[in-house]
Parts: C-alpha cells; sequence; structure tokens
C-alpha cells in the first residue's frame, strides 16, 4: 500500500507539472499570436507611411525640379515669356471727334475801295463748309476680361461727345464704348463688342518690392503700337501733381516710380512683372526727365472693377 500510494502521489504530481507546462506553453502561444497580429498591424502602418513618404517625396522632387527650371532660366527669358504673354491682350486707343471743315479764300481787307486796290493786300477768310471726322489722340489699355472688357486712364478717353476706335494687337478694329469713368481717379473701362479675347491676369500691387524688375507696354507716341521698355520699380507710393495738354491738373496719390521709359501714348497701358501679371497702369511721366514715369496701381483696379461687378 505504502508502494502504491508513493507511486500515486508521483503520477498526480507528474500530471500536475504537465498541466501547468501546458497552460504556460498556451499562455505563450497567446501572447506570441498578440505579438504577431501586433506585428503585423505595424508592417502594415510602415508600409502605408512608406507609401505617403514615398508620394510626398515624389512631389517634393517634381516641386524642385520646377523650381529649378525657373531658376535657370534667365531674366531675359522670364522677360521674353513675360511680354509673349501679354501683348496679345495691349490695345491702343484712338480718339475721334466731328471737326469744322474750314474752308479757305482770300480777300482784300478793305473791300473795293480804289485807293487801295493796287496795294494787292489779301487777307485769309476762313468759312465753314461742312464737319469732318478727324483723329485728336491716341492712347493704350488692355484686356483685362475675355468678353470686351478694357482699362485705361480716364484721360485716355475724356470726351463724352467723341467717339473711340480700339485697334487690337491682331490688327482689327473694334467701336470702344466707354462704360465707366472713375469720378476720383485716373481709371476708365471701355467695351468692345466680341468674347474669347486674350486678356492680362491682375496683380497684388502691395507685393511689390525697390528694384522689383518689370516692364511697360504701349502706343509709344501714338504711333508705334506694342512698344515694350524695361526697367524697375524705383519707388512706391508717391504722390504727385500730373496735367495733361490742356493744362488740366490733378494730384496722384500712392503711386508707382518706374524707370521703365513711359511715352506720350503709353497712358493706359499695363505695368507688368516677370511672371506676367500686371502690377500698374501707366500714367504719367516727367517732362524732361530720364525715365521717370509713373503708374497707378493695379489693385485700385482691382477694386474698380469689383465694385462694378465685372
Amino acid at each position: 500500500m505504502r508502494n502504491i500510494n508513493k507511486f500515486s502521489l508521483a503520477t498526480l504530481l507528474a500530471l500536475l507539472t504537465v498541466v501547468g507546462w501546458l497552460v504556460y506553453q498556451n499562455g505563450e502561444i497567446e501572447r506570441l499570436s498578440h505579438s504577431v497580429v501586433t506585428l503585423q498591424t505595424s508592417l502594415t502602418e510602415l508600409a502605408n507611411s512608406t507609401n505617403s513618404i514615398a508620394s510626398s517625396t515624389a512631389a517634393n522632387i517634381a516641386e524642385l525640379a520646377r523650381r529649378n527650371e525657373v531658376a535657370q532660366k534667365s531674366e531675359t527669358q522670364l522677360l521674353q515669356d513675360a511680354v509673349a504673354k501679354v501683348t496679345p491682350a495691349v490695345v491702343s486707343i484712338v480718339e475721334s471727334r466731328v471737326m469744322p471743315q474750314l474752308q479757305v479764300t482770300y480777300e482784300n481787307p478793305f473791300g473795293n475801295d480804289p485807293f487801295f486796290q493796287g496795294f494787292g493786300m489779301q487777307v485769309p477768310v476762313y468759312q465753314q463748309v461742312g464737319t469732318t471726322t478727324q483723329q485728336v489722340s491716341a492712347g493704350t489699355g488692355f484686356l483685362v476680361r475675355s468678353n470686351g472688357y478694357i482699362v485705361t486712364n480716364k484721360h485716355v478717353v475724356p470726351d463724352a461727345n467723341a467717339t473711340y476706335t480700339v485697334l487690337l494687337a491682331s490688327g482689327k478694329q473694334k467701336e470702344g464704348t466707354v462704360v465707366w469713368r472713375s469720378s476720383t481717379e485716373d481709371l476708365a473701362v471701355v467695351k468692345i463688342a466680341g468674347s474669347g479675347y486674350t486678356t492680362i491676369p491682375l496683380g497684388d500691387s502691395s507685393t511689390l518690392q525697390l528694384a522689383q524688375s518689370v516692364f511697360a507696354v504701349g502706343n509709344a507716341l501714338g504711333q508705334y503700337s506694342n512698344s515694350v521698355s524695361v526697367g524697375v520699380i524705383s519707388g512706391l507710393n508717391r504722390s504727385i501733381s500730373a496735367s495733361d495738354e490742356q493744362g488740366n491738373a490733378e494730384t496722384l496719390n500712392g503711386v508707382i516710380q518706374t524707370d521703365a521709359a513711359i511715352n506720350p501714348g503709353n497712358s493706359g497701358g499695363p505695368l507688368v512683372d516677370l511672371s506676367g501679371e500686371a502690377v500698374g497702369i501707366n500714367v504719367a511721366l516727367v517732362q524732361g526727365s530720364e525715365n521717370i514715369g509713373f503708374s497707378l496701381p493695379i489693385n485700385e483696379v482691382s477694386r474698380a472693377l469689383a465694385n462694378l461687378g465685372i
């Protein structure tokens, strides 16, 4: 009996040991299984993160390549690209008025007095025999909306009784209708019929910096359409007193100074940065100076168009 009891006890202890080991192994298996699931989750997250990083890296590489391409372009190339972009949208604006047509005859101021007949004195006498339409001035404007809206200076289109012809860069002519003249600024808006016109995007004149490269485009001297002059921003927020050919004076505040040549006939044309955006509208020059011109900030144009719903 003692031997049987000892055997039974030993067997029981052995069984308990085996059961304990099995329980322990089962726990290890569960922990291992949990670890495998955690590892799988981590691998999935890592793969997603890797894909995201790869996509972001590709985008960054593409952006860096684009910036590098821009940086490698010379200023001349940037200028040429910008000029090609905007010149199709620059127009000449010709003002015409109905003028009296005169006929001249020569008469003796003393009539038929025989005492003066021998002197052969004659003076011109002018008589109106009708009217004719004549070109009296020419300026510049530029298209800002594809459906034919053009911005220019008010002094380019000052007369409500005049007619205005718009000469497009393509050589086509359109009748222009002045739809708005500012009561406070030297700005006006002209409308031509049609759609699908090339336009110049409006930039932000509040971000301009001194010495920034710009160029002006206009109908120089009323004869040379789409003339380009290149310069820099020479000053900001200037106040000037400008007068027209009739002697009408006006004070302009907050204007941009540039050394890009602005000649008579350039009024109303765009001042453009190297990205091809209009940053000003050319308005005045200093007579007798060497390349001192002024432009109205383009933000004034943007505000006016927004107020007009254009």
